[in-house]
């Protein structure tokens, strides 16, 4: 596999109520996204000629999204559409905190809309927080194993790199991409590191990543699969 370059970061400083301010919903259905990152967009042009408009959360870089309630929500789930790296449109389904925050597993660069499952006991906030993910790496099943990774930091940021086995483009045992469990590396230096860090597995995963946990600075991660696939 030829080596593989994926970046995350800069990050803006996080603002629990950057994509919605916060609101009280009365009923299931979308929330107002009101706060800092708000855009509105053009989405077309009606019938009458009317230009139509959205309002679509517009991240810095792509980061997760936080929930943030002031009552207990756990019986509610919030729907979360936007799009990721690519733009291509993503959901993940979160269900709500009691009186405290939500985090969404997945990293979007944009929010088109938030929505909820029943009527709030209490008010809420929605926005971000200091982590995000690079795009993910996908790792060759049928060449050697060895990985080598090598990861360089700019600025003043902890990250953690990151794999999993499981696959949402299985053709067998596919798994929804917010449901997706990562796992920390088991190389100690890799976990919470601040500084330049090499490292490698010795398995070829099915997917790696590298996650931002602090910090406003940027991770470039090399991931180099060894080999070519035997005949």
């Amino acid at each position: 596999m030829r080596p593989v370059t994926v970046t995350v970061g800069p990050l803006a400083a996080g603002s629990l109520n950057a994509i919605c301010l916060s609101q009280t919903p009365a009923a299931a259905g979308n929330l107002v996204i009101n706060g800092a990152l708000a855009t509105t967009v053009n989405t077309g042009i009606s019938v009458t000629g009317t230009v139509l408009t959205s309002t679509t959360a517009i991240m810095d870089t792509p980061r997760r999204a936080v929930i943030t309630t002031t009552a207990n929500e756990s019986t509610k789930t919030f729907t979360i559409t936007g799009t990721d790296y690519n733009g291509t449109p993503i959901t993940e389904i979160v269900t709500g905190p009691n009186v405290g925050t939500a985090v969404t597993n997945m990293d979007f660069k944009t929010i088109t809309s938030i929505s909820i499952s029943a009527a709030a006991a209490g008010s809420l906030t929605v926005g971000t927080n200091n982590t995000a993910s690079s795009m993910w790496v996908r790792f060759d099943d049928y060449t050697l194993s060895t990985v080598a990774i090598q990861c360089s930091v700019s600025g003043t940021v902890t990250y953690t790199i990151q794999q999993t086995l499981q696959d949402p483009t299985s053709p067998t045992n596919p798994v929804a991409p917010y449901l997706v469990n990562w796992l920390n590396t088991s190389d100690a230096q890799g976990v919470s590191a601040t500084t330049n860090v090499q490292s490698s597995y010795q398995y070829a995963p099915a997917w790696g990543k590298v996650t931002i946990t602090n910090g406003t600075g940027a991770v470039t991660a090399t991931f180099t699969q060894f080999g070519v696939a035997p005949y």
